[in-house]
């Protein structure tokens, strides 16, 4: 058996044992003559023995293997029928989430994901779960949605002013922004247009477009961000005309720009070390480079003479030149399935 194939066996093996353990498993043995993996499920009392050649003949054997995990476990503590679990499903916001939930992109980094909410638990809603309830993921995302109360704050503002949502475990504050036309409406409240941060998943402050704590909230949800173990994002988010949430712009000139840039690229290095923590393959890092002068950056590091997976960048170190992003594009491959996105380059372009 060649070295390429062997290192393709055990990264997949590995992956697969991360999904089992993170889904429970604490059992998982890897038998490499065999190329199987034997656990015993939670609630079992024999082993499975999951052979993993099918999977590596598999295309996208990542994705894959991801599936075909999720259909073997079954999630503790989910009610069987659609009927029950409808109206315990809540919609979240996430950055990178390890294993398969279901999930749907949102805002850059950022994707929206179904969990159940019990008294005691929020499990997150796996693909392999539809077959179970007999139901469709769009109805499961429009279902986890219309359960938020969407609430609307009372009284006017007679200037703008900052409004700060905590939550206490139920509420969802930062879900409500997946709520079409919910952040509009507290216009009167904060005073002008509003403006939200969703620093930490506990955490809603919204406030006016334009007005003085604007720059403020700024540094206040990189920090936030940035000091939470609960972290989600440091952007600033409006509404778009119709009434859907979306990141805040600011085109070269305006006064934000430069905080504008730093949220959205501090909020990207986050996030990709989040997947690279959690992937076997050489992963590429993702380091902010630039100031306030002269403007805020991503830069990707890659050693030119191995194989790597790189991070979507403003620009790629290699060796002691830097290369805009634009130069290296035409001969990257984009990882199908990886998020956020990774691109393959496994060898230095003869043209650069």
């Amino acid at each position: 058996m060649g070295l390429i194939r062997r290192i393709a066996r055990a990264r997949l093996a590995a992956r697969v044992i991360r999904r089992l353990r993170q889904a429970g498993v604490t059992d998982t043995r890897y038998h490499a003559a065999a190329f199987e993996i034997r656990f015993t499920a939670p609630g079992d009392t024999e082993p499975t023995i999951l052979q993993l050649e099918p999977l590596l003949a598999e295309r996208h054997r990542r994705k894959a293997a991801d599936d075909y995990v999720a259909g073997l476990i079954r999630t503790p503590g989910l009610p069987a029928d659609w009927s029950a679990a409808a109206p315990m499903l809540r919609p979240v916001l996430r950055g990178f989430a390890p294993g398969a939930p279901l999930r749907r992109p949102a805002w850059p980094f950022l994707s929206e994901f179904v969990v159940v909410d019990q008294p005691d638990t929020m499990t997150y809603v796996t693909p392999a779960q539809l077959t179970t309830w007999d139901v469709t993921a769009d109805l499961v995302f429009a279902r986890a949605r219309a359960n938020l109360p969407g609430a609307v704050l009372k009284g006017v503002a007679t200037g703008p002013i900052v409004v700060r949502f905590v939550d206490d475990g139920d509420a969802y504050w930062t879900s409500h922004l997946l709520l079409e036309g919910w952040l509009g409406r507290l216009a009167e409240q904060v005073g002008g247009v509003p403006v939200a941060f969703a620093p930490e998943r506990g955490t809603l402050l919204v406030t006016a477009d334009g007005g003085e704590h604007l720059p403020g909230l700024f540094v206040q949800a990189e920090e936030l961000f940035l000091s939470s173990a609960r972290g989600l994002t440091p952007m600033a988010y409006v509404s778009d005309d119709d009434g859907c949430t979306v990141p805040y712009s600011a085109p070269p000139g305006h006064p934000l720009r430069p905080l504008v840039q730093r949220a959205e690229r501090v909020l990207a290095v986050r996030e990709y070390a989040r997947q690279a923590a959690d992937s076997a393959d050489p992963l590429a890092a993702l380091t902010l480079a630039g100031s306030v002068t002269d403007g805020w950056r991503t830069r990707a590091v890659w050693d030119r003479d191995a194989p790597a997976l790189l991070p979507e960048a403003d620009e790629v170190q290699v060796g002691d030149r830097t290369l805009p992003w634009s130069a290296l594009a035409p001969h990257l491959t984009r990882v199908e399935d990886s998020h956020p996105p990774r691109w393959s380059a496994t060898g230095w372009p003869e043209d650069l």
